[in-house]
């Protein structure tokens, strides 16, 4: 098969070490179902969703150059070209108003939102008739909705099946309320627990329709069947049957028809989100209610504006309006997304025809990537990926979630192939994809490990995808109506790339030893190795620019690190994670310097003014708060100064302001204070160190590699890169040199008199692929070190040193660390 433009592009700087194994041939191209729109494909994708290329590339008269491989339509689908262009062109001649109001304006919304209704009940497969149309926020005030309108008894029970989505599940504590006992199941025991006799209050069933972490379908017509069982038992009362039927259906609308007129009874309650199948609007869901089901709903408790026709303000009197819809939707409504939906649909219809057009092409592309990712395999034989679910004859939907193994079968962090996947230009998620029961169904987590794991300040989200080698989570891609072979393509060339014939238990060190070459290691029989410190680096402010310690300056050591290392932090307003150059690569541009002599922190920046900080808790104005560094919560202290406040968030365009640890600003203290952690805003260790020839190693990886393949990128990689606190070289010619990553196998350091433990290598991510000096980000050097630096399956560079005997010593025994010092290097 062809590749395409994005399969090279992403190989240009994704280069692996050694050339991947021949791709195989097009075996596993299956035909797409006859009457899609396959043939038109390329075309809808240039011209309906050009947010997928580089748009300088559009109209040249060329192939277009594809900027971002989306995979991760579960998440939320692309919009239109055409939809976002027909609303915005229909909010430009018409004046949508608050359909409360009576006037011509108010009366056309009005009209558009009825009308709305009746066209997403024929794009679902239903009729007014059958069902009525709720909006709401999303899918999840939908199914909370619905939740509080269900009739329980506190003698009946809540049932939700183990591949609900987290929003299912918390419906658990809301019931609980009302006195009914919440009960996990799996679903091929509905029938036994809904049986006659098995209960005896009003009882729901919640279910999600498609599973949102392996893509597993469940049928539909569970209403239908306990429909069934009532209607043939005799001792059953007349009306509704005592079990209340809600699916989640927002995932499983995207990609496949629902055609709820066929069911008979059908479900008692839909929860939508338009933005799942249209990818806009984003604040608009529904809450389907089965017309026949309306007479038995609970009694409304709060109400808004336009849901009641009669209201008395000074007593307990109001009259609600007759119909369910106006009943339910509390205040005015969406009014313009509601107004989008009509375009979304126009859309839709006008691109692929149907529902069923889409369902037909998103199974071809699911079955193509399956087949691709299964025959993905290592020179030995073994599976490259591990892929949940799709199998036992099983209904899913175009959704894949997976784990990479290595060759030997080793699993490798979904966080560190999310990290790579993003630098190759592929957009896919990781994660448990909010859904509790499948995840630890899928990775054999039990609730207790789960609960351990939340014990130890792991949190869902976080950096800490293998725990004791085990993967808390997986990686999923998603296949939407615009997804094609070549999305599969470059996501298979990736991972050939960047997986194939890895093995975590590789020694990198080892390896590259045996390159030719290289530096013959010392012999000196104690182990030991001299060398000495380039540079002192300090960071006043977390993941602001470094300053240098003047070369003829000794720095002070305190118990935690280098003194003011990381003593600040920046804050967005009503948050307490710190930022970060990650996500905000201009606080690369604020330089910091150290005043001794006045005890001031001088932070700089280009094209303002200098701010000066006092370095003296008792000088500043603060104000208890909390922050997380790594998952960990360390208590710091805001920095009220509107005139800091405002500098920084003029530098950063963000509303931000600064906040301090004061305990590490008062270093004088001879013994540190009660519950003090003894480190500062650093992430994980005091002090972070890195060989000037390791960076000079990784630096000719890009320069080899970018010869390679033609790439235009930068090759300079100054040690400053990686932002360490020392950075150390050999001590000079005829001396035993410093080998590339040595350092991973040292156990302690001295500098001068200091002694240090090494605590560990230091995991990296994409902040040291910011230039320090302009802010821009780039793929290097993080992209090379993925590739030929990964310990236990982690991108690693540098190495963590804490003082050792630190709780024995009084600060006057430590001594300060200089530019030049001598340093005594023991190997484990």
């Amino acid at each position: 098969m062809a590749f395409n433009i994005a399969a090279q592009q992403s190989a240009q700087y994704l280069q692996p070490a050694t050339p991947p194994p021949t791709p195989p041939a097009s075996g596993y191209a299956l035909p797409f179902s006859a009457g899609a729109y396959e043939d038109r494909l390329d075309d809808i994708r240039r011209t309906e969703y050009p947010q997928l290329f580089d748009s300088s590339t559009l109209d040249s008269g060329v192939e277009p150059r594809l900027k971002t491989v989306f995979l991760d339509h579960a998440g939320s689908t692309i919009s239109s070209a055409s939809h976002i262009r027909a609303v915005a062109s229909e909010l430009l001649t018409q004046i949508p108003a608050n359909p409360h109001s009576r006037h011509v304006e108010s009366q056309w919304t009005q009209r558009r939102i009825d009308h709305a209704r009746d066209r997403l009940l024929e794009f679902l497969g239903t009729t007014a008739e059958q069902y009525a149309v709720v909006f709401t926020a999303n899918a999840t005030a939908a199914i909370r909705l619905a939740a509080e309108i269900t009739p329980l008894t506190s003698d009946g029970e809540f049932c939700y099946t183990r591949e609900s989505h987290t929003s299912i599940v918390g419906v658990r504590n809301l019931v609980a309320e009302r006195g009914v006992k919440p009960r996990p199941m799996e679903f091929d025991k509905i029938d036994a627990v809904v049986a006659p006799g098995c209960g005896r209050g009003t009882s729901l069933l919640a279910y999600t329709a498609q599973c949102n972490f392996s893509g597993q379908r469940f049928p539909l017509d569970v209403a239908d069947r306990i429909a069934k069982l009532y209607k043939s038992d005799e001792n059953a009362a007349v009306g509704h049957a005592p079990w209340w039927v809600l699916v989640d259906a927002a995932a499983r609308a995207a990609s496949s028809p629902l055609e709820l007129n066929k069911y008979k009874a059908g479900p008692d309650f839909v929860a939508l989100s338009m933005y799942k199948i249209f990818g806009a609007p984003t604040g608009l869901g529904a809450l389907l209610i089965r017309r026949s089901s309306v007479p038995y709903l609970c009694p409304k408790g709060y109400f808004g504006g336009g849901t009641v026709a009669g209201l008395a303000f000074d007593r307990q009197w109001q009259v609600y309006r007759s119909d369910i819809e106006s009943r339910l939707e509390d205040g005015t409504l969406n009014f313009q997304d509601i107004l989008s939906l009509h375009h979304a649909l126009d859309a839709h219809s006008r691109i692929y025809g149907s529902i069923h057009s889409v369902a037909s092409h998103t199974q071809s592309i699911v079955r193509y990537a399956l087949q691709a990712m299964r025959e993905l395999r290592h020179r030995n034989g073994l599976p490259v990926c591990e892929i949940y679910g799709h199998r036992d004859n099983a209904q899913f939907g175009p959704t894949i979630a997976f784990n990479v193994k290595d060759q030997g079968a080793r699993h490798i962090g979904y966080a560190e192939v999310d990290r790579l996947a993003t630098m190759a230009g592929i957009s896919l998620r990781s994660g448990r994809f909010c859904n509790p029961g499948a995840a630890q169904k899928w990775l054999q987590l039990s609730a207790s490990e789960l609960m351990q794991h939340s014990s130890l300040g792991f949190v869902c989200g976080d950096d800490h995808d293998l725990i004791d080698g085990k993967p808390v989570g997986a990686l999923r891609v998603s296949f939407g109506a615009m997804s094609n072979e070549h999305d599969i393509d470059v996501l298979i060339a990736f991972l050939r790339q960047q997986f194939c014939d890895y093995s975590l238990a590789k020694d990198a060190v080892a390896e590259l030893s045996k390159s030719p070459g290289h530096a013959a290691q010392s012999s000196s029989s104690d182990n030991s190795i001299q060398a000495r410190v380039e540079r002192v680096v300090i960071y006043p402010v977390k993941s602001c620019h470094g300053w240098t310690v003047p070369p003829n300056m000794s720095w002070r050591i305190t118990r935690h690190g280098l003194r003011y290392d990381r003593s600040f932090v920046i804050m967005r307003e009503n948050s307490t994670v710190p930022m970060q150059q990650k996500q905000y690569p201009k606080m690369a541009l604020i330089r910091p310097r150290i005043d001794e002599q006045k005890s001031t922190l001088v932070l700089e920046a280009q094209g303002y003014s200098p701010l000066e900080i006092s370095l003296r808790p008792e000088d500043l104005r603060l104000e208890a708060t909390e922050s997380q560094i790594c998952g960990d919560r360390i208590q710091a202290v805001r920095v009220r100064s509107d005139h800091i406040s405002s500098w920084l968030s003029s530098v950063l365009s963000v509303s931000c302001y600064l906040a301090c640890e004061p305990r590490l600003l008062a270093s004088d203290t001879a013994e540190p204070p009660d519950g003090f952690a003894g480190k500062s805003f650093a992430n994980e260790a005091q002090i972070l160190v890195v060989t000037h020839e390791s960076a000079r190693q990784v630096e000719k990886w890009v320069a080899e590699d970018s010869a390679s393949s033609a790439n235009t990128q930068m090759t300079r990689i100054s040690p400053m890169q990686y932002r360490p606190n020392v950075i150390v070289r050999s001590q000079g010619v005829g001396l035993p040199a410093i080998k590339p990553f040595e350092e991973l196998n040292w156990s302690s350091v001295s500098i001068g008199k200091s002694k240090f433990a090494v605590a560990g290598p230091c995991r990296r991510c994409q902040m040291i692929s910011v230039d320090q000096d302009s802010a821009q980000k780039l793929k290097e050097p993080y992209a090379t070190l993925a590739r030929r630096m990964r310990v236990d399956g982690k991108v690693v560079f540098g190495i963590y040193l804490n003082l050792a005997d630190k709780h024995h010593l009084t600060l006057h025994d430590i001594p300060g660390i200089r530019s030049g010092a001598l340093i005594d290097i023991s190997s484990g």
